[in-house]
C-alpha cells in the first residue's frame, strides 16, 4: 500500500463533508419521502458530474459485461444506502444514525477479509474499534434520546444502509482501477437516479410535487453538489487505498455534526464530546500504522 497522504486527506475531507450532509438532511428530510430526497440530491450530483466529463473529453463507455455490475452498485450506493439513510433520519435521532453509521467501517474490514480483498490485522481492528467508541463518547447522552416510537425499525434501517455501502465499498475497487472514476461516478449517479425516480414515483412526486421551502430547496441544492463531489473524491480514494482505510474516516462525520452544532448552535463543548474527538484520532492512528496496512 502506497504512502501517499493524498488518499487520506481526501477521505477525511469526505468524512466531515458527510456529517454536513447528514445535519442538513436531517433538517430537509421532513418536507418530502426519503426516496423523493435522496432522488434530487443524486440528480444534482450527477449534474456536476456530467459537465466535467464533458469538458475533459472523458468517455462514459464501459464493456458489455460491466455495464450491469457498475450500475447495480450505483443503485445499491448511492439509491438503496441514501434512501434507507433517510428513512432512519425521519424516524430516530441524527445521533443515534450517526452511531449507527459509524459501523460501516467495521463492516467494510470484516467484508474486505471474508472476501480475501484485506488482511485483518491487530493494529487496524483496534483503530476501527476506537473510532466507534469516540463516536459513541462524542455523541454521549444524545443517543439516550429515543426519538419516534418506531426507533428500532429505524436502528434496523440505519444498520442495513451501513451494510450496503461497506459491500459497495469492497466491490467497487476493480471497476475503479479499469475505468476513470469520474465515469463510474457519474454513471453510478445517473443509475441511481433513474432507480430513486421509480420509488419517487410511489412517494407521489410526480402528482404532488415535493413541498421544499426555500431553505429547504438551498438544503438539497448543498446537499446534492457537495454529494457529487464527495463521492468523486471518496471513489478517488476507493481506487487509491483500501476500503479499511477510506471508510474508517466515516468515524469524523458524527464529530462534525456535533462541532457544528457547537460553533453554530452555542451548544457546549462538553468532556465527552473532547474525550471522544481524542478517542477517534487515536484510532484512526491506529488504523493507518504501516503494520495495520493490508498486503
Amino acid at each position: 500500500m502506497s504512502s501517499d497522504w493524498r488518499p487520506v486527506a481526501v477521505a477525511a475531507a469526505i468524512g466531515v463533508q458527510v456529517g454536513l450532509a447528514l445535519v442538513a438532511t436531517r433538517y430537509v428530510v421532513g418536507e418530502s419521502g426519503p426516496a423523493t430526497l435522496a432522488m434530487f440530491r443524486y440528480a444534482i450530483g450527477a449534474l456536476c458530474l456530467l459537465p466535467v466529463l464533458y469538458i475533459q473529453k472523458i468517455p462514459l463507455r464501459f464493456a458489455r459485461r460491466d455495464v450491469f455490475p457498475i450500475a447495480a452498485l450505483g443503485i445499491v450506493q448511492f439509491g438503496i444506502l441514501i434512501a434507507l439513510l433517510n428513512y432512519g433520519l425521519a424516524h430516530i435521532t441524527a445521533a443515534r444514525v450517526a452511531l449507527l453509521f459509524a459501523s460501516f467501517p467495521l463492516l467494510t474490514m470484516l467484508i474486505a477479509a471474508a472476501l480475501g480483498r484485506e488482511r485483518l490485522t491487530l493494529a487496524k481492528t483496534v483503530g476501527v474499534l476506537l473510532t466507534m467508541l469516540g463516536v459513541a463518547l462524542a455523541l454521549g447522552e444524545k443517543l439516550f434520546d429515543a426519538g419516534h416510537a418506531d426507533h428500532f425499525i429505524g436502528e434496523a434501517v440505519v444498520l442495513l444502509a451501513a451494510f450496503c455501502g461497506a459491500l459497495c465499498s469492497v466491490l467497487y475497487r476493480p471497476y475503479l482501477q479499469r475505468y476513470p472514476t469520474l465515469s463510474i461516478g457519474a454513471f453510478a449517479m445517473l443509475a441511481s437516479v433513474g432507480f430513486l425516480a421509480i420509488l419517487a414515483t410511489w412517494e407521489g412526486v410526480w402528482t404532488q410535487w415535493a413541498g421544499y421551502s426555500a431553505t429547504g430547496w438551498a438544503a438539497v441544492l448543498f446537499i446534492g453538489v457537495s454529494s457529487g463531489i464527495g463521492y468523486f473524491g471518496w471513489l478517488w480514494a476507493l481506487r487509491h487505498a483500501s476500503p479499511t482505510r477510506v471508510t474508517v474516516f466515516l468515524g469524523l462525520s458524527p464529530v462534525t455534526a456535533a462541532l457544528l452544532g457547537a460553533l453554530l448552535l452555542a451548544e457546549p463543548l462538553t468532556i465527552p464530546l473532547l474525550l471522544g474527538l481524542a478517542v477517534l484520532l487515536t484510532g484512526l492512528w491506529l488504523a493507518h500504522r504501516p503494520d495495520a496496512a493490508s498486503p
